[in-house]
């Protein structure tokens, strides 16, 4: 897995070339419970973050800053953006090139502490190796766009369960979302949000995401 970012680019299964990412989009709260469980309000309109692309990270391993810390492991389902969407475009699964399943690593004393005070979550969010990312799929290979289940599992114990029929805003709600302010372009990437049930994760420890309908499943370490 260690080749797929070589360098900050997405690899696509069945797809001969590597593509390169531009921009990555992230939707904080998207999943009720997830907000619930950190003691937030749950959000009436997307929470909009960006994080750097030099965060990108693949599964098997690679560069991690504050690799002596211990982190909030956030599973997600990521999108990569395939053709130009010109900005207030109302835009749905036909822009998409490709879907995989990543990990948001966040500092949650830090996003906690920068909360309190107002400020932006960037260094919490967004740091070398914070961004990790499985191979692609194609869309097509997905049984039903409406209700995209996965796991993450540390371990071997499952920790997050996920169906994108619970996420309060949906794939097609979240790129006309974005697109009210962007245009979006190949390359790009958007975070789709965790559900419930984060927690810590350390360097060294070994992971598995899960597409569980279609059971392709992609290992890696911290």
């Amino acid at each position: 897995m260690t080749d797929h970012l070589a360098p900050h680019s997405i690899h696509v299964i069945g797809q001969p070339l590597l593509v390169p990412v531009t921009n990555i989009y992230c939707i904080g709260r998207n999943y009720a419970e997830h907000a619930r469980e950190l003691g937030n309000a749950v959000p009436t309109e997307p929470i909009l973050f960006l994080k750097s692309v030099s965060s990108l990270r693949a599964l098997g391993g690679g560069d991690l800053a504050y690799e002596d810390e211990t982190f909030h492991h956030e599973a997600e389902l990521v999108l990569l953006v395939g053709q130009v969407v010109p900005r207030g475009s109302s835009v749905g699964w036909e822009v998409l090139q490709a879907v995989g399943l990543g990990i948001d690593l966040t500092r949650r004393e830090v996003q906690t502490q920068l909360k309190a005070q107002g400020l932006p979550w960037t260094a919490a969010k967004s740091f070398a190796g914070s961004s990790l990312l499985s191979a692609f799929i194609e869309p097509s290979e997905l049984p039903d766009y409406n209700s995209i289940t996965f796991t993450f599992s540390v371990h071997g114990q499952l920790r997050q369960q996920g169906d994108t029929a619970l996420m309060l805003n949906s794939v097609p709600a979240l790129l006309t979302h974005i697109a009210k302010a962007h245009d979006l372009v190949p390359g790009d990437l958007v975070f789709t949000g965790t559900p419930a049930g984060v927690g810590p994760l350390r360097r060294g420890d070994a992971f598995t995401l899960e597409f569980t309908q279609i059971a392709k499943s992609f290992s890696g370490r911290l």
